[in-house]
């Protein structure tokens, strides 16, 4: 894939070793780093963060201040709202690092699901297809599977 099959604003910083799909735009102070796959088609708003190694589907539309960590794999048509947030580690510690895939916690977001505006996922959930995340609210344990 060319770079000119897909947008990067200037201000923008793509590591090495990303895979970016045809028609794919990421706007303006966003960060894409190592490892790290983007289907086509996909918009990533301002101030957009995608961790090492993340997976993103086809269409994926991820608002402005979000940040995707590594351990996080959206699938197609997911829509992440404005400021959400996702986290890897369920009881982080600064005295205590704890950096690396081994000790991230998977979630995945299944095709479809929607992610309102300053949602929080605690790690280690799914997310199930057409899922509507409400605005505002924590998701801690559960996995929402609608059809």
């Amino acid at each position: 894939m060319t770079e000119s099959s897909f947008f990067v604003h200037g201000s923008s910083f793509i590591d090495d070793n990303v895979s970016i799909g045809k028609g794919t735009k990421i706007w303006h102070f966003s960060h894409v780093q190592s490892g790290s796959k983007i289907g086509s088609k996909c918009v990533l708003g301002q101030n957009v963060n995608v961790g090492n190694n993340v997976i993103i589907g086809n269409n994926v539309k991820i608002q402005n201040n979000v940040s995707i960590y590594e351990g996080v794999e959206l699938e197609d048509y997911v829509f992440c709202g404005p400021s959400m947030v996702f986290t890897n580690i369920k009881l982080p510690r600064s005295e205590f690092p704890q950096r690396g895939s081994e000790f991230y916690q998977k979630t995945l977001v299944k095709k479809s699901a929607s992610i309102g505006a300053n949602a929080t996922i605690i790690c280690g959930v799914t997310i199930g297809e057409y899922s509507l995340i409400a605005a505002g609210c924590a998701v801690t344990k559960m996995s929402l599977h609608l059809r």
